[in-house]
Formats: C-alpha cells, structure tokens, sequence
C-alpha cells in the first residue's frame, strides 16, 4: 500500500504545484463553452412518414417511360438528390435519357407524390420534438433533397409556419450524398456547422452530415436498419423523432426529455 501512495506522490505535487486543490477542484478553469447544439433535420422519413409514397411515385413516373423498377430498388436510393437518383437508377437498368426526358421525369414524379400527399402523415414526436427545442431555444431547421412544391405542404403537416428555416434541393447546388443542404441550413440558423446535429433516416444523410462536420444521428422511420446507419456515421439511432424526443439528454439538450408521443 504504502508502495502505491509514493508512486503517486510527484503526480500529486504537480496538480499542487498547478494551484489545484487534490483534495477537489476549488478553482473553475477558463475555456470557452461550447454553444448549444443546432438541429438539422431532413424532412422525408425523418419528420413525415413519406418515405413509401415518394417511392411509388417514382414508380409511377418511370413507369410512364417504360421503365419498370423493384421498389425495393428505388427504395434504397430515396434521399438522394433527383439528379443522383435518375443517374443511378438508369445506371442499373441501361437506359439512356435525354435532358428533356429527365426534367419530364422529375415533373412526374412531383405530380405523382402530390396526387397522394393527404396520405402522408407526420412521424409520432415530430411536431413535439420540434416545439420541445423551440421551447429551450434550441436552433433548428429542416433540409431536403425534395423541391420546395413537394417540401412545403409538409411544414402544414408539421404546424409550421411557412417561414419556418427550411433549405430544399432549389437553394443549393448539389443536394445529398453532398454536403450542402447541411452547410446552408447551417449558414441559415448562423452556427458552425461542426456544433449542429444532422437528424436523418438514410444512410445519403449521414454521409452528407460527415461531410458537413456534423454529427450525424440516425432514425429507424425511414426504413435502413441500425447497423446500415452506424456504418454510414450515426452516432447513436432511434426508432423515430419521439423516441429522439425521450432521449434527448443523449444528444445533449437538457431539459427536454419526456415520455414518447404516440
């Protein structure tokens, strides 16, 4: 025992000879505090349960150009950009489309997700979720790859003000797996990226939060499974925004966990 005391002995005489009391810290150390974390959410699968009907249109809209997908396969490519996704999808197929084609394609696909938009519906917590951080004063906003015809009607949804902080694929030059959704919803609520949290459902939301230099959290609501969003970066994931809700104090904002809205 006494072995272990003196082996200690210079490391206690160097906190001493720093001016800290061993027996407790009795003076506060300056540094400088981090500000409270901003929350970016993508809005498809994350805060409205729309993930199915886009698919469906996209569906729909190819099929008006002979081209016949597995959902499945569209699916797994929902929450890219509309470029990305096109280019992706001919790629599997080896069709070739003309400009023109494609910009029909994208119209088509906006026609068919509005003809089934009084389906969609907002996930369990999301607008308590939201109106828990406003409450705190907890910077939020929302960024989707979606368009702002397709984006707008779900801040109704969600009980927001149409002057709510939304960044829709218009706004930017590239939309995810880039990271510039994320940057300018930042630039929008004025933080640093690096203290902001990217709350999304597919694996493109976490790798454009990386992108980013956010931290990425994951939902289960939009179909990818656990492991396919902490592959893809998520710090931790959650079934949906309520479950989010109940554990905020993971995430680091105090005072607004509560018991699941469903």
């Amino acid at each position: 025992m006494a072995q272990g005391v003196s082996r200690s002995l210079p490391a206690l005489a160097a906190l001493t000879h720093r001016g800290v009391n061993v027996a407790g810290v009795t003076q506060r150390p300056d540094y400088r505090e981090p500000p409270v974390p901003a929350f970016i959410f993508d809005l498809d699968g994350t805060l409205i349960d729309s993930v199915y009907q886009n698919v469906i249109a996209w569906r729909n809209a190819l099929a008006k150009l002979k081209i016949d997908l597995s959902v499945w396969r569209i699916h797994r490519r929902i929450g890219m950009s509309g470029g990305l996704f096109v280019a992706a999808l001919l790629r599997e197929t080896g069709r070739s489309l003309s400009d023109d084609e494609i910009e029909c394609l994208q119209q088509d696909h906006t026609a068919e997700y509005l003809a089934q938009v009084d389906s969609v519906r907002p996930l369990p917590g999301s607008r308590e979720l939201l109106s828990a951080l406003t409450e705190l004063g907890v910077p939020w906003a929302i960024a989707t790859s979606g368009r702002r015809a397709i984006a707008g009607p779900a801040l109704d949804m969600l009980g927001l003000p149409e002057d709510a902080p939304l960044v829709t694929r218009d706004m930017v030059r590239h939309a995810k797996p880039d990271p510039d959704l994320f940057l300018a919803a930042a630039a929008l609520l004025g933080v640093d990226p690096g203290h902001a949290i990217v709350v999304g459902d597919s694996v493109w939301d976490l790798l454009a939060a990386r992108r980013a230099g956010a931290l990425g959290v994951g939902l289960l609501s939009g179909g990818y499974g656990r492991e396919e969003l902490e592959r893809a970066g998520a710090y931790s994931v959650y079934a949906d925004p309520a479950d989010l809700l109940w554990h905020a104090d993971e995430v680091g904002v105090r005072g607004a966990s509560g018991p699941p809205a469903r």
